[in-house]
């Protein structure tokens, strides 16, 4: 691309902080950095359209673990390193609405529920044990039981009797969340330019020589927030994780309320807009959905079509509207990487799933790390 004498002065020069990926935690990293520094010069770069990855993209959930996640986690974390993990979230998801506000974010406080389909006998058994001792072990975070059990008042089929419901969980508008996160960006007169993929950087002793699709440029500092994406520019320990989603049309008088997870977290599913989203599956095909393709596959969407039919919604003609895919990134430890990569470039990837929780938390601490 041949730049103007213009555009290269105005949009190119003198930038103090690039940031690679315009999702939630790119975002917040702008507004803390420009909250920190009024007077420097951020510019974000974006591959897509719109945010790519997961930011535009997830099912909306504002939760921090169900039952059977956090049983998962003790089997390779400590009680102190899961306690940090979800203190971690819960902090994350307060930030998040300070920054933004409940109206913005469409923030309802419906509660989470986790299912058990008829088949996970032994797992809702185990789970139901344990809510007193989960209860116990969070009491610190929350000051009081997170956890109860419920009956089956939504008439679900073709899972246990009980579910284990949440009292802290609730539910957000993806949508209006980034749009309200770009507008408070932008309005700090920050530069947000789409379509623009970093193809590779390269450090020199005071600066950052950045190319991307279209141009190059130096900038001062680097942050590096792909998430999923993140092995495409330099090599993290952490792999992308296709999620796939579908939404029905509008349902008359619908019922359910909440957020609700099953089968250990891999199918959630939620109301909106008198709709029913339902996401997951990965679980199916983790070879196939280690990937950064972004498109949806018969096998899984069958499968959520199936469930949606004869647990979620039976004896129902649902009809579907639109079927997407977003990718995470996860790896071995549920912790993000938050890290000094260089002299100048920072990174702040791996959500592992849980992005809206961790998202603004993680944002503001790169910028105290930079600081």
């Amino acid at each position: 691309m041949n730049l103007s004498y213009w555009e290269q002065k105005e949009w190119l020069q003198n930038i103090d902080f690039t940031i690679v990926g315009s999702g939630i935690v790119g975002l917040s990293t702008a507004v803390f950095l420009k909250k920190r520094f009024p007077k420097s010069k951020i510019l974000v770069l974006e591959k897509g359209i719109l945010p790519q990855g997961a930011s535009t993209k997830n099912a909306g959930f504002a939760c921090f673990g169900s039952v059977s996640e956090i049983l998962e986690d003790l089997k390779s974390h400590s009680v102190d390193e899961v306690l940090s993990l979800l203190k971690s979230r819960v902090d994350g998801l307060q930030l998040l609405r300070q920054m933004l506000g409940d109206e913005a974010l469409d923030y309802k406080s419906h509660g989470g529920y986790e299912l058990f389909l008829e088949k996970n006998q032994k797992l809702f058994n185990t789970c139901i044990e344990k809510v007193p001792d989960i209860n116990a072990m969070l009491s610190p975070v929350f000051k009081g039981d997170v956890f109860s059990v419920v009956s089956n008042k939504f008439h679900f089929e073709r899972i246990q009797s009980q579910y284990i419901f949440n009292q802290f969980e609730a539910q957000i508008d993806t949508g209006k969340m980034m749009h309200a996160l770009i507008q408070k960006t932008q309005h700090l007169g920050i530069t947000i330019m789409n379509s623009t993929t970093v193809d590779s950087f390269a450090e020199n002793p005071n600066s950052v020589q950045v190319k991307t699709n279209h141009f190059e440029f130096n900038s001062s500092k680097l942050i590096i927030t792909t998430n999923g994406f993140t092995n495409q520019l330099l090599p993290q320990n952490l792999k992308p994780a296709r999620a796939q989603v579908l939404i029905t049309k509008p349902i008359q008088d619908l019922h359910i309320k909440g957020t609700f997870h099953m089968d250990c977290g891999y199918y959630y599913f939620r109301n909106i807009d008198n709709r029913i989203l339902f996401g997951g599956g990965r679980n199916l095909d983790f070879a196939n959905e280690t990937t950064t393709e972004m498109k949806t596959t018969s096998q899984i969407q069958t499968q959520l079509d199936h469930l949606l039919r004869t647990v979620i919604l039976p004896n129902n003609n649902v009809e579907i509207d639109y079927r997407w895919a977003g990718i995470m990134g996860v790896g071995p430890q549920k912790l993000p990487i938050i890290k000094q990569y260089s002299n100048h470039v920072f990174l702040g990837v791996r959500m592992g799933g849980m992005g809206v929780a961790l998202g603004a938390s993680v944002g503001k601490k790169i910028v105290d790390l930079i600081v």
